[in-house]
C-alpha cells in the first residue's frame, strides 16, 4: 500500500521556497520558517505571493511532488509538475470511455450513488451526535432529508443516462445543503448557512467549505496524476478547457466525508470563529491566514485519520482514499476490474 506523505501548506505572504541538500526550506524575510526531506513530502501548496528556486523545483519535478500555487483565498493558480506518469494506452482508453455513454454510465452511477449515500451519512451523524439538542422542527429536517437522500440513492443506482444521473445528483445536493444549517451547533448568527454560494462565497461557513474544497482538489488531481491518468477528462463533470474535470468527479464522493464533516467540527467545537474570516466592501468571504492556518493543521489531522475501506477491506489514512478510488478507477479501465468501486462512509 501506498504510503501517506506529508503535503506541506505556505502560508505566510512573500515566503520562499529553496533546496538545501536533500531537503525543503521555507523562508520568510531572510529567516528559515521550516523545513522537511523531500522524501516525505507529497505536494507543496503555496497561498499568497511565495516563490521557490529553480533548483527546488527541479528537485520536486523528479521526485514527482507537485508544486501548487494558489490565491490567499484558495483559488487554483498555478501547478508545476515533472514529466507526465503512467502509460499512454491508459490515457487512450479514459478518452474512449468518456466519448462512449454505454462505459461511462456505469461509472457516474457509482460516483452519483456513493455522493448521495455519504451526504446522508453526514446527516445520520448529525442525527446521532446531536439529535437530542434539537428541536422536533429540526429533528424533522435531518430525517426528511435522510429519507429523501436514501429515496434518490436508490434511483440513481437504477439510472441509465448521464444526464439523468446529473439530475439526481444536483436534487440529491439541494436536499443535502437544504439540511446544512440545522447541523450547525456553533455561533449559529456568524456562521448561519443561506446555501451553497462561490465565487465568491457569500458566508463563512460557504468560505470554509469553499477553502476545503480547494484542499481536497489539489489531492485528488495529484492522485490521478499518480496512477498515470488525466485529470482534465472526466466522466460526470463536462470536458471544459481549464477544468479538471475527473477530478472534480473523483472529488464528489469525498466532499461529505473528508470537507463537510471537518467544517462542521471546526465550527462547532468553535475552532474557527467569526473573526477568522474578512468580508470586503462587495460582500465576499473569506479565511484570514490565523484562520487559513487554523483550517490547514485540521485538514491534516483529519487526513491521519484512520478508517476501514469498504472495497479493499483494510485500514488506512483518510489521507490515502483520493489515492486509493484513483487506482481503482485505473483498474476498471485497464479491465482488471469488471467495475468502479466508489467509496461508501460507514
Amino acid at each position: 500500500m501506498r504510503r501517506h506523505l506529508n503535503t506541506i501548506y505556505v502560508t505566510s505572504e512573500n515566503a520562499w521556497l529553496r533546496k538545501d541538500g536533500a531537503n525543503i526550506v521555507v523562508e520568510v524575510d531572510g529567516k528559515e520558517r521550516g523545513r522537511s526531506p523531500l522524501h516525505m513530502i507529497g505536494g507543496v501548496v503555496c497561498f499568497g505571493h511565495a516563490g521557490a528556486s529553480p533548483a527546488l523545483m527541479a528537485a520536486c519535478a523528479e521526485s514527482g511532488i507537485a508544486l501548487s500555487f494558489l490565491t490567499p483565498h484558495g483559488k487554483f493558480l498555478a501547478r508545476m509538475e515533472g514529466p507526465r506518469t503512467g502509460n499512454v494506452l491508459l490515457r487512450r482508453t479514459q478518452y474512449r470511455v468518456s466519448d462512449d455513454p454505454a462505459l461511462t454510465v456505469p461509472i457516474v452511477r457509482g460516483i452519483v450513488s456513493a455522493k448521495t449515500a455519504n451526504q446522508r451519512t453526514v446527516l445520520r451523524r448529525a442525527l446521532r451526535d446531536h439529535g437530542e439538542r434539537k428541536d422536533d422542527t429540526a429533528r424533522g429536517v435531518l430525517q426528511s432529508g435522510e429519507e429523501r437522500l436514501s429515496h434518490i440513492a436508490r434511483h440513481a443506482v437504477a439510472a441509465d443516462e448521464v444526464a439523468v444521473l446529473r439530475g439526481y445528483e444536483g436534487e440529491a445536493a439541494a436536499v443535502y445543503f437544504g439540511a446544512f444549517d440545522t447541523m450547525i451547533q456553533g455561533d449559529r448568527e456568524s456562521f448561519h448557512f443561506r446555501g451553497r454560494s462561490r465565487r465568491p462565497p457569500l458566508d463563512r461557513m460557504n468560505a470554509l467549505m469553499s477553502f476545503l474544497y480547494a484542499m481536497l482538489g489539489h489531492d485528488c488531481r495529484s492522485a490521478l496524476e499518480s496512477v498515470g491518468l488525466d485529470p482534465q477528462v472526466g466522466f460526470l463533470h463536462a470536458d471544459r478547457p481549464g477544468r479538471a474535470s475527473l477530478a472534480l468527479d473523483l472529488m464528489e464522493e469525498l466532499r461529505p466525508v473528508l470537507a463537510d464533516r471537518l467544517a462542521l467540527t471546526l465550527v462547532n467545537r468553535g475552532q474557527v470563529r467569526a473573526q477568522d474570516f474578512a468580508i470586503d466592501e462587495g460582500g465576499a468571504v473569506s479565511l484570514k491566514e490565523e484562520g487559513r492556518k487554523a483550517v490547514l493543521i485540521a485538514w491534516q489531522e483529519r487526513k491521519k485519520r484512520e478508517l476501514r475501506h469498504p472495497f479493499l477491506d483494510e485500514t488506512l489514512p483518510l489521507g490515502l482514499v483520493p489515492h486509493v478510488q484513483a487506482l481503482l478507477l485505473s483498474r476498471h479501465l485497464r479491465g482488471d476490474l469488471d467495475g468502479y468501486p466508489p467509496f461508501i462512509w460507514k
